[in-house]
């Protein structure tokens, strides 16, 4: 989750949903799906086809990134796109593919967000040089690597999920356990550094 446990919040700064807060909704954590990076590969393509070379990087991120890892059948995909407040050089074409712009975040990393209803996806547009961008991946890398934080994580996540009513009330109830594995990434590289 990478780890896109962060959502947005209602700050001074503003209100980050373009269409109004979401509805209450299911979620449901199910296990691992080998569909899942097919899923992204398709998906890849065609918002590289749609964008072309103004699609700088795109990476899957998220629970589906990490195989065997259980997770809400929605694909988390990174954009890096060159400035992200350019709405108008990206919005309409993944538009015509059927995204639909949700969030927008100026104050924090430029943040925006793109849902598609079917396949379920979440596409988080960035800049490049985003801190965000690389903390999804050294979060999805280490539960590549790491049996038992994927474990751990996959627990978390199927405690959080009954009864959340949504996103960010599914992502406050594992945020301990995520914090937790960030502290031993964080301290991993530490030693390494030495």
């Amino acid at each position: 989750m990478a780890n896109n446990d962060r959502q947005p919040v209602h700050t001074e700064e503003g209100n980050p949903w373009v269409h109004g807060a979401p509805t209450v909704e299911h979620l449901e954590v199910v296990p691992y799906d080998e569909e899942w990076p097919g899923r992204y590969t398709a998906l890849e393509a065609r918002i590289r086809e749609a964008l072309g070379s103004r699609a700088l990087e795109i990476v899957h991120v998220g629970s589906t990134a990490v195989p065997g890892l259980a997770a809400k059948d929605i694909i988390d995909i990174d954009l890096t796109v060159a400035d992200p407040r350019r709405e108008e050089t990206y919005v309409p074409p993944l538009t015509a593919l059927g995204y639909d712009l949700t969030v927008r975040e100026p104050w924090w990393h430029e943040h925006r967000m793109l849902r598609l209803a079917h396949p379920r996806v979440n596409l988080h547009v960035f800049g490049p040089g985003t801190p965000e961008l690389s903390r999804h991946l050294m979060f999805r890398d280490w539960l590549r690597s790491h049996p038992d934080d994927r474990d751990l994580y996959a627990k978390a996540k199927a405690a959080a999920a009954p009864g959340a009513r949504h996103a960010m009330e599914y992502n406050s109830r594992k945020h301990t356990v995520v914090e937790q594995i960030y502290e031993r990434m964080h301290a991993e590289q530490q030693r390494r550094a030495l």
